[in-house]
């Protein structure tokens, strides 16, 4: 392991625990080596694991087709989701407990069986899918200003943050994936809007590309696992009293309050 890749891991979990964004880490990685980027990530996983927490699945970014040409890049990113980034939607989120804060509306699949082949197809995918829902991503950034490049953000855990599940559990046989409209507003104004197409296409794309992904880095997905499979819409800023509420055609809603 470097000594660069240690140090912008400790910068980042640093920033983490004292919510004082740090600079960029690309004095100590290039923007676009990716793979030292997904070994910073990797070294605080490691940490947290070792600390407590407990992964409970993992997040899929970078799905839009712009926002991968922004990045010059041709495939999303994945980050982890741990047990205490699930939010209660009858919760308020304190904005102590965020860091530079943005909400997308995503679908969730959420796994009954594990994941372990090389490769997988969409059928795989929907064959081990328990159900799925509708979801909100907050996204944040230990990085001041949102001043990220491509490892940028992988390092910084795909730049997660919290999510939140909506109520309603369906099978795949009765949601339309692909096509279902997505609203999502903040204190009643429209702020994004999207469908599942803009998800790679189909989520289960995404979804299949993660699962290929996380068996070749060792860590498959397990039963019981949650795949935020990325945004369907823009991101959107959020201030402290904001309601945040994504609906999903044929999935409902799901609904994130943020404390004042």
């Amino acid at each position: 392991m470097s000594d660069a890749i240690e140090k912008a891991a400790l910068r980042l979990r640093e920033a983490g625990e004292t919510h004082r964004p740090c600079p960029p880490i690309r004095d100590l990685i290039a923007p676009d080596d990716v793979t030292s980027a997904y070994a910073v990530q990797e070294v605080n996983t490691k940490f947290w694991l070792g600390r407590g927490r407990r992964l409970v699945g993992r997040k899929i970014g970078l799905t839009a087709a712009a926002v991968q040409k922004q990045l010059g890049v041709d495939q999303p990113d994945f980050g982890m989701l741990f047990a205490d980034m699930l939010a209660n939607e009858e919760r308020a989120i304190p904005l102590a407990e965020l860091m530079q804060p943005k909400v997308e509306a995503e679908i969730a699949i959420v796994l009954k069986r594990p994941l372990t082949r090389e490769r997988h197809s969409i059928g795989d995918i929907a064959d081990a899918t328990d159900y799925v829902c509708a979801a909100i991503e907050i996204v944040g950034s230990r990085i001041a200003n949102w001043d990220i490049k491509l490892a940028d953000t992988i390092a910084d855990n795909a730049s997660s943050s919290h999510f939140v599940l909506g109520a309603g559990k369906h099978k795949l046989s009765e949601v339309d994936l692909v096509g279902c409209a997505m609203t999502m507003t903040r204190r009643g104004e429209t702020v994004s809007t999207g469908s599942g197409s803009a998800c790679m296409g189909n989520p289960l794309n995404a979804s299949a590309w993660l699962a290929d992904t996380m068996v070749k880095c060792g860590r498959p997905l397990q039963a019981g696992d949650v795949i935020m499979t990325g945004a369907l819409g823009p991101m959107a800023a959020v201030e402290p009293g904001d309601v945040v509420e994504a609906r999903i055609e044929g999935l409902g809603q799901a609904r994130v309050t943020f404390g004042r």
